[in-house]
């Protein structure tokens, strides 16, 4: 059985818990502070994203150079997926809002110091601060909506909660580029540390500040040891296999490669290369939405999921397949497949993969309540974890092979995570774990 899963006695009390808090699930008290926590997750995309936008600019006032510079931006997303394990030992020690306000602390100390960055000894240190800092701040909304929602509900919500979240991806572009351009770089940082305060003051005005439901008294390594063993339990394997794989396409494709692709392969200049990205990135805000409320009015969570993985693996077979000399472009007798073809099917990409709000929902399914940061936690952990070793794959994939490999080797990984998700989530029992 799956550590810290539910026994039949333990599913009957929690449901009687759950009726009880669902009694004030929509209140105004509940839905302000789960529309506060996920700007935490759209600032830390702020800040993730910002040395992309203006690494030309940095890396002389730096003293460096932009390739050194965008090297040293991968502090930020190693710190980010270390601390994914104390995180969600503290979440299931303490009130979501103490973690919170501690992370904005985090955060705005992160901003002021890379602000001030006179060199890449202090731009990295900043980096591993914003890391740790921005690490919990989609799992903290998660948890307290786990916590107050019934597992129905909360499916719903964390689309909601990631949709507000990925709404980031948008400031980081345009907007930020503007900031760049008439105010320099740090201000962008500036502007970070001042939301820090702002969200922050929010947290301790309209967050509560209840604590997790007879919190257990252990040694905060043992708890972290408990967050990698919930991962590798039975119960969570599937999950933990397609999450390694989900976010990583969006995040490797969305911050690395659509863009050259637009650019290299379709001729694109910059301006129109980003108007489609754009378009990208509004899907990527509306789909997990759109997944939530599907789960909700279909209650198919495990087929929902493994669809919508298959789905995007397909549409990235499409796209490239559409590049010059590939099957489809020549089954129409041409170059390559006109512009519009790859936007659609992007747009497509954003809205069908964004099921992540289910694979939380799921976990949020197969423990207790007073696992549920550590379960999170760990899907996370796989997340950002998949983030990086699929980033570090495709980059030789694409030196020695070109972009329409790296989209099949997406493809191909895609395929593989959610056929393990099939394979390990097969067998469902009755109540709380059920999938459907």
């Amino acid at each position: 059985m799956l550590p810290g899963a539910p026994t039949a006695d333990q599913s009957e009390t929690s449901k009687v818990h759950d009726t009880r808090r669902n009694t004030t699930d929509l209140g105004t008290l509940l839905i302000v502070p789960l529309v506060i926590l996920p700007c935490g997750h759209m600032l830390s995309n702020l800040v993730r994203t910002l040395p992309a936008v203006a690494v030309d600019v940095m890396a002389p006032d730096l003293h460096s150079n932009s390739h050194d510079i965008a090297s040293l931006t991968a502090a930020y997303h190693l710190a980010f997926a270390v601390c994914q394990l104390p995180i969600g030992a503290a979440l299931d020690r303490f009130s979501v809002r103490a973690v919170a306000i501690t992370l904005f602390i985090g955060t705005l100390a992160g901003s002021i110091f890379a602000a001030l960055s006179s060199g890449p000894l202090s731009f990295l240190a900043a980096q591993i601060l914003l890391g740790v800092a921005t690490s919990g701040m989609l799992m903290c909304p998660m948890t307290l909506a786990a916590r107050r929602l019934s597992p129905v509900k909360f499916g719903l919500w964390s689309g909601i909660i990631l949709s507000l979240g990925n709404s980031g991806m948008l400031l980081s572009a345009s907007p930020l580029a503007w900031v760049v351009d008439y105010f320099g770089w740090r201000a962008g940082f500036w502007i970070a540390a001042v939301l820090s305060c702002a969200i922050g003051f929010a947290v301790m005005i309209y967050v509560p500040a209840d604590r997790p439901q007879a919190p257990k008294i252990s040694a905060p390594l043992r708890e972290m040891i408990e967050v990698v063993r919930l991962a590798a339990a039975p119960s969570l394997r599937g999950i933990i296999a397609i999450a390694f794989v989900s976010i990583a396409v969006v995040l490797v494709l969305r911050g690395l490669w659509a863009g050259p692709w637009l650019m290299d392969i379709k001729g694109l200049s910059r301006l129109d290369a980003g108007n489609i990205l754009f378009l990208f990135t509004l899907a990527l805000i509306g789909g997990p939405f759109l997944a939530g409320a599907l789960d909700r009015k279909l209650g198919r969570r495990r087929e929902l999921v493994a669809a919508s993985h298959l789905s995007a693996a397909a549409i990235l077979l499409l796209i490239a397949a559409g590049a010059p000399g590939y099957a489809i472009a020549n089954a129409f007798g041409l170059s390559q497949m006109p512009v519009r073809y790859d936007s659609v099917l992007l747009v497509t990409l954003g809205l069908v993969i964004s099921s992540q709000p289910l694979i939380f929902a799921m976990a949020r399914q197969v423990v207790t309540v007073e696992n549920t940061g550590k379960a999170l936690s760990a899907v996370n952990l796989s997340l950002f974890l998949g983030t990086a070793v699929m980033q570090s794959a495709t980059d030789p994939i694409a030196a020695k092979w070109g972009l329409p490999a790296v989209m099949l080797f997406m493809a191909a990984t895609l395929a593989v995570g959610t056929v393990a998700f099939i394979y390990f989530t097969r067998t469902t029992r009755p109540g709380p774990d059920s999938f459907s």
